[in-house]
């Protein structure tokens, strides 16, 4: 006895025909900021990953979002170091901006957490561009999974408070977030430098 196997979208009600494939995959009604928000995570994670470090999210969140820890050999403060990571995510700025630096605007409240020293662990910020549109955000191919556009990175201790309730600070271009990005910050921490 053979089983007939549906098909997929099942029958339209209407008429008991099958309907035709969509040309454009129908996307989930999460908010635009809580779907950049796992996309930044997920960025993060895959540079962890490469890199060779754990992750950590603690809980409840206190303005941090996530402790990332690396393990070698070659540190000598301790075996393992850890540092906090606080990510943001924006489409306001384009990607590959022009300059040494682009703008990014922080609640003042965040940016003195982010700020101060001296620490014990250390903080960088993660800001992820990414395109406008969430069906830009990705690519996949049998070769390579592109997730658009980048990360770039910054330490602001010390960074003073200069809005009266949000104050912008300059992230370098030049400080991409990637898993190399990420094993040069352990190795200056493992050896009692700054990130």
């Amino acid at each position: 006895m053979t089983l007939a196997q549906p098909e997929p979208g099942g029958l339209s009600p209407a008429n008991g025909r099958y309907p035709p494939p969509a040309l454009t995959p129908q996307r989930g009604a999460l908010a635009t900021t809580a779907c950049m928000e796992t996309l930044q995570v997920g960025y993060l994670h895959a540079v962890a990953a490469a890199a060779g470090c754990s992750l950590a999210q603690p809980f409840p969140d206190n303005g941090i979002d996530w402790h990332v820890s690396h393990g070698a050999p070659g540190h000598t403060v301790d075996d393992e170091v850890t540092i906090k990571v606080q990510l943001k995510c924006t489409y306001q700025t384009a990607p590959r901006p022009p300059g040494p630096t682009f703008a990014f605007t922080l609640d003042n409240e965040h940016l003195v957490k982010l700020a101060r020293t001296p620490v014990t662990v250390h903080k960088i910020l993660v800001v992820m561009l990414v395109p406008r549109t969430p069906q830009d955000w990705l690519r996949a191919s049998h070769d390579h999974l592109e997730l658009r556009h980048c990360c770039y990175w910054i330490n602001l201790a010390g960074h003073p408070v200069t809005g009266r309730r949000r104050t912008t600070v300059r992230i370098p271009t030049t400080r991409i977030f990637d898993d190399r990005a990420l094993c040069e910050i352990m190795t200056r921490v493992g050896a009692g430098g700054r990130p």
